[in-house]
């Protein structure tokens, strides 16, 4: 399973479509470890670009703040399952909650 999570300085982006870059974080469900983690350098903001992009890099799940609803559409046609409403944080304390099933999501914090 790989997971991206949109950063900034480190942190989630609240915003997944004006990040910097995307932790892509490979994990093994059955030992609810984190593999390996690799920060990748964002393309330029274009719309229904990232779905893609992402999906070509074996994204399965995407945790993000906000993400307008078209995106979410895009991502569930690649594949990808798509978590909104997540608190700030590192992209490892939110893969590890992820893990664990103990991560809060909820609101998206994106209105368009």
């Amino acid at each position: 399973m790989r997971i991206a999570i949109p950063v900034a300085n480190g942190q989630l982006a609240m915003h997944f479509g004006h990040c910097e870059a995307f932790a892509l974080i490979d994990v093994d469900p059955e030992s609810n470890s984190i593999i390996k983690k690799e920060n990748v350098t964002a393309p330029d903001h274009q719309p229904g670009l990232l779905p893609r992009w992402l999906a070509e890099r074996g994204a399965n799940v995407i945790i993000a703040g906000g993400m307008g609803s078209r995106a979410q559409n895009l991502f569930a046609e690649n594949g990808i399952r798509v978590l909104v409403g997540a608190p700030g944080g590192t992209p490892e304390s939110l893969v590890s909650s992820f893990l664990s099933d103990t991560l809060e999501v909820g609101g998206n914090i994106c209105d368009h």
